[in-house]
């Protein structure tokens, strides 16, 4: 992994001196904040000062926000002049676009950790009643992390990445009245196109077969625990929650689903970013830092100190350092090393914002009936998708060498054989067996 280059952006000690921006950093309330209270000495060179020191984030309980919480707590934000930066927990993906519709001058928020799909989702005002909030993706999170379970009723199948066992015993127990629900976090979010994909692939048709429903991510563990549903897809560290708790068990780790999948992003309202371009540029440095803080292994243990804080995830560190550190105990007694499909968020290029894989997560839309098939989705990816700020964050950090040659990955390959080619998305539609399209 290529290092931090200190400092193309900051001044360096002999101009200082001249120039250095004093900047008032505030902690956060209930955080273990790192940073101080008293005016901090942020030497941001003058041309390169945030218009604005504020901007309001928010999160949700769930390991891929660890860059948003770790800039914060490490004091990345202030570092690059965004000197008050609040990291605000959000109940719901639901609650995350209603505070994102309000902003902050409304009394919400001007950007957040979200699931990858939802800024397209807000832009065109498909989730929010027609009210259309354009918004851009700065930066993606991270790769992989996330875990599809079963309850308990199903321990006896021993369900793994093939899904095929739960075609018959879903029949029978729909025959038999039992109502069966597949929970997800967000319609046409991440983890509902996860599960919905894993299901297709074994001939279960998500929308005939079970019925889909709606859970915030850390609702999760107690749904299961009542019965509540029989299968769910939700990021960490619910799905290791599960397992501690002895209430269901891990189908599969989703890079098992397709290897280094893209994951949250970096979500803003475009008119914040339009307005303040500077600040949209050092609340990014800031966030990119973090990425790189989570990604050295010498600091796992710590970043899972700090996510079980009250005042962030407020879960014990068992349930969270496991998977951070790539040891999968998926119950039933298997139990696997899987460094590589662990959560990345530095490595194998887990920042940048491939618009091929925004191009794909609008395919996979459209394939459940979310979308229109006459979409123009390449034109969105393009009003959305801002992939050439991440370049401009990076080559200010010093990290050229982590910016891609294209804003493409290619042809991707999944766990099923299914390509998928971003030349060619229709071929992709066509060749899938279970579709609304």
């Amino acid at each position: 992994m290529t290092r931090l280059n200190r400092r193309k952006f900051l001044m360096t000690a002999g101009t200082a001196a001249a120039g250095t921006v004093l900047l008032h950093a505030c902690t956060q309330e209930g955080g273990s904040d790192q940073a101080s209270d008293a005016a901090t000495e942020v030497a941001v060179d003058p041309a390169d000062a945030p218009e604005v020191t504020t901007a309001k984030l928010g999160f949700i309980a769930l390991t891929d926000s660890a860059p948003l919480i770790v800039a914060k707590v490490k004091g990345f934000y202030d570092k690059y002049g965004m000197t008050d930066v609040s990291v605000e927990k959000q109940a719901s993906w639901g609650t995350t676009r209603d505070n994102l519709v309000l902003g902050s001058g409304g009394g919400g928020i001007d950007g957040a950790h979200i699931l990858t799909p939802m800024p397209y989702l807000i832009s065109k005002g498909i989730v929010t009643d027609g009210r259309e909030v354009p918004m851009y993706i700065l930066a993606r999170l991270n790769v992989n992390g996330q875990g599809i379970c079963l309850s308990n009723d199903y321990a006896d199948l021993a369900v793994g990445i093939d899904s095929t066992p739960l075609k018959a015993a879903f029949a029978q127990r729909k025959s038999a009245g039992s109502e069966l629900k597949s929970a997800m976090t967000f319609p046409g979010g991440t983890h509902d196109l996860w599960i919905r994909y894993w299901m297709a692939a074994g001939g279960i048709d998500p929308d005939q077969d079970i019925s889909t429903i709606v859970v915030p991510p850390p609702q999760m563990v107690a749904n299961v625990k009542v019965g509540n549903m029989d299968a769910f897809c939700v990021g960490e560290p619910w799905p290791l929650q599960t397992v501690n708790q002895d209430v269901g068990y891990n189908a599969l780790t989703t890079g098992q689903l397709w290897e280094n999948h893209p994951e949250k992003a970096l979500g803003m309202r475009a008119d914040w970013v339009d307005a303040n371009p500077k600040a949209a540029k050092a609340l990014l440095m800031g966030t990119m830092e973090g990425q790189m803080w989570c990604s050295q292994p010498e600091n796992k243990e710590e970043m899972c100190q700090i996510l079980s804080e009250r005042a962030w995830f407020n879960v014990p560190f068992e349930d969270i350092i496991d998977r951070a550190q790539g040891k999968y105990d998926f119950g039933l007694g298997r139990v696997e090393e899987l460094p590589d499909l662990m959560q990345k968020y530095w490595a194998d290029n887990a920042s940048y914002p491939f618009k091929s894989h925004d191009l794909w997560f609008l395919t996979e839309n459209i394939r459940w009936g979310y979308l229109p098939p006459d979409t123009d989705t390449q034109a969105w990816v393009d009003e959305v998708n801002r992939e050439d700020l991440w370049r401009e964050a990076a080559t200010a950090l010093g990290q050229e060498a982590m910016i891609p040659e294209s804003t493409s990955r290619g042809v991707e390959t999944f766990f099923d054989g299914t390509t998928f080619d971003p030349e060619d998305p229709q071929a992709y539609l066509d060749s899938l067996a279970i579709k609304r399209v």
